[in-house]
């Protein structure tokens, strides 16, 4: 249960500092205008972005950790790019349209090959960050 406790934490951190950075340096490097640490409330209200994404990233964090807490080496590691990357981008794809917003709520206006790019290594780096952080909290044993 404490495994779980610490993967909603990770995960929380990992939007935050890992998507977030990984936002902010492909912003930075020029590759595409991205709004990072927003703190806008999203759809009228006055709940800021950067909080929602962090709530979202930790049930995700839920998720994942189900799904490479098993996993040895480096499948760990890849395991948990590859759904971070594939799994938080499809799902927004497929879900956010019918909620009104953009991917996240800010990130993808018209879905671009470029802005999918952009979801998908700012999701990648959360499932790094995110198996980075459990590896910290909750070593093999």
């Amino acid at each position: 249960m404490f495994a779980f406790i610490k993967a909603f934490v990770a995960g929380l951190i990992a939007i935050v500092v890992f998507n977030q950075g990984a936002l902010w340096l492909i912003d930075r490097a020029g590759f595409a205008q991205v709004a990072t640490w927003s703190t806008q409330g999203l759809m009228h209200t006055d709940v800021p972005v950067i909080a929602w994404q962090a709530l979202w990233g930790g049930l995700w964090g839920l998720v994942i950790w189900l799904l490479i807490r098993r996993a040895e080496a480096a499948g760990y590691y890849v395991g948990a790019i590859i759904l971070g990357a594939v799994l938080l981008t499809g799902v927004a794809l497929a879900v956010t349209p019918w909620l009104g917003m953009g991917l996240f709520g800010v990130l993808l206006v018209g879905y671009s090959m470029n802005a999918i790019g952009v979801a998908l290594a700012a999701n990648a780096a959360y499932g790094l960050g995110f198996a980075l952080l459990m590896r910290l909290f909750h070593p093999p044993r």
